[in-house]
């Protein structure tokens, strides 16, 4: 990927010397607005729709061997313009009634949208290299809180003397503090590895744990069974945030560490506790986890209003759009697009529409 990544660069350095540096980075800054308009479990799931594209003639044209990152050009595009060619007008006549919602918006717009050449590359890089990055943000809270258990481990067993304990410790806590007003990864990843390592060395887990309802015989739950490093080694190897979070967060865990939900209090001017309920905790943790964080928005018709708008649908769950982001990014969109784009939302739990018809912003509610 270090070779793709640097022959994308020497493809952008050529256009922008090619069409100027203004024009190239305008559009780069609208790429980089809508990078997050990806399906980030499109690599490990073969969709329906897939294997129309897999069977299609574009798939089985006859390329010289080489290495990814040198394919385009050891296959110049004059090679496959033609192919090329044959597959956007088929597009075209498909592209008004979509046969499911998509999620990859990036590559519906790469595939669709009027753009020159030059743009198209450009997309077309920005969305494979989102891909690649892509799992580490289903990793942050498990690559963050890896990382501090290993150097916590190492510096305060095998490095550092005695005088120098105290330094560590001052930076170190610095890493680790928290506020009502945001997650630290560094903090809930390491302290969730130590309690899954405590409780498999002590054996506090299974039916016979789970049903134990005396306190202090949970508290004291003690089988040395000594399988804690094996168990965290596991859960690094098969787990992400979510399945991590979901299956290792217990209401403990969340009293020891005093989880609570925040919100921010206008009247005092500060974050204060709304919620101390265990369920609803994780609840809000594993929502903000879901799809990365991000907002689910799919592309619900390409043809709305039968005059090639778009129309794109946000699923709720329970976190409205921040609007002013929103209208940016719909202004992006459009950008890319050329034609008018709506939003279906939630705004205070009222079904609403946002969009950008090319000079104004709109939004309205939705009257069924």
């Amino acid at each position: 990927m270090i070779d793709q990544i640097a022959n994308h660069a020497i493809k952008i350095r050529s256009y922008i010397e090619k069409y100027g540096t203004s024009e190239v980075e305008h559009f780069l800054d609208i790429c980089l607005s809508l990078e997050n308009l990806i399906d980030i479990h499109a690599p490990f799931i073969v969709r329906k729709n897939d294997t129309t594209e897999q069977d299609s003639p574009v798939e089985k044209v006859y390329k010289l061997k080489s290495k990814n990152y040198m394919d385009s050009f050891i296959n110049p595009d004059e090679f496959l313009h033609q192919q090329q060619t044959a597959l956007e007008n088929r597009k075209k006549k498909t592209e008004k009634f979509l046969a499911a919602p998509e999620k990859d918006i990036l590559q519906f717009l790469n595939e669709n949208a009027p753009l020159k050449k030059w743009q198209r590359d450009i997309l077309g890089m920005l969305r494979e290299e989102v891909y690649y990055f892509a799992p580490q943000a289903q990793t942050k809270i498990m690559n963050e809180g890896w990382a501090t258990y290993w150097h916590s481990k190492i510096m305060t067993t095998s490095v550092l003397s005695d005088a120098d304990i105290i330094d560590y410790a001052d930076h170190h806590a610095g890493t680790l503090s928290t506020s009502g007003s945001r997650l630290n990864p560094y903090k809930i990843g390491v302290e969730l590895f130590r309690d899954i390592e405590d409780r498999w060395n002590r054996g506090a887990y299974g039916k016979e744990y789970d049903e134990c309802d005396d306190f202090r015989e949970k508290k004291n739950w003690n089988k040395a069974l000594g399988k804690g490093r094996e168990k965290i080694f596991e859960v690094r190897k098969f787990d992400n945030n979510l399945t991590f979070i979901d299956t290792y967060l217990t209401a403990e865990f969340c009293q020891q560490q005093k989880l609570f939900n925040y919100q921010y209090n206008e009247l005092e001017n500060q974050y204060q506790i709304s919620n101390r309920q265990f369920k609803q905790i994780k609840r809000n943790l594993l929502n903000q986890l879901t799809n990365s964080g991000q907002p689910h928005i799919y592309i619900e018709d390409a043809d709305y209003s039968h005059r090639k708008e778009l129309y794109l649908l946000h699923r709720h769950e329970g976190v409205d759009l921040k609007i002013d982001e929103a209208h940016d990014t719909l202004k992006n969109i459009y950008a890319i697009w050329r034609r008018p784009v709506h939003l279906e939302t939630v705004i205070d739990d009222v079904k609403s529409v946002l969009g950008f018809d090319g000079e104004d912003s709109f939004q309205h509610e939705l009257i069924e």
